[in-house]
């Protein structure tokens, strides 16, 4: 079984059929049923964000736990590898560094993201419709 963290904006294309990354979100997911699929918590507030503008948190949690998606804290460990990550790159934003720093302390399989300037991080997989 392997070891995926998922960035938020692959999650959220996931579970939104109008966006337009759906559909090779979906399959980047579902090519990793069998495996452990965390997400950091940083990501999960993110994906949140549209939700609570709604007033639908609790809905946006349900499809979180009908994935089986395992949450990740993010720990000491993972904030000093994304400050790390963070003091070498000037265009990595602080929450895309947590979620790879979340890659590299959990030595995950893959990171699966939508962001194509990741694709520079080892363990990272851009998800792209092309």
């Amino acid at each position: 079984m392997a070891l995926i963290v998922l960035d938020a904006s692959v999650l959220i294309a996931h579970l939104d059929p109008a966006d337009t990354l759906h559909e090779p979100a979906s399959e980047a997911v579902r090519g990793h049923v069998d495996d452990e699929l965390r997400l950091p918590t940083s990501a999960y507030s993110e994906y949140l964000v549209d939700a609570a503008r709604a007033g639908a948190i609790g809905q946006a949690r349900e499809s979180v736990e009908r994935l089986g998606l395992i949450l990740a804290p993010i720990g000491q460990e993972i904030a000093e590898e994304a400050a790390r990550l963070r003091a070498r790159s000037n265009a990595l934003r602080l929450p895309d560094a947590l979620v790879i720093a979340c890659g590299e302390i959990f030595e995950a399989d893959v990171v699966l993201t939508a962001d194509r300037r990741w694709a520079r991080f080892p363990r990272v997989r851009v998800v792209s419709a092309s």
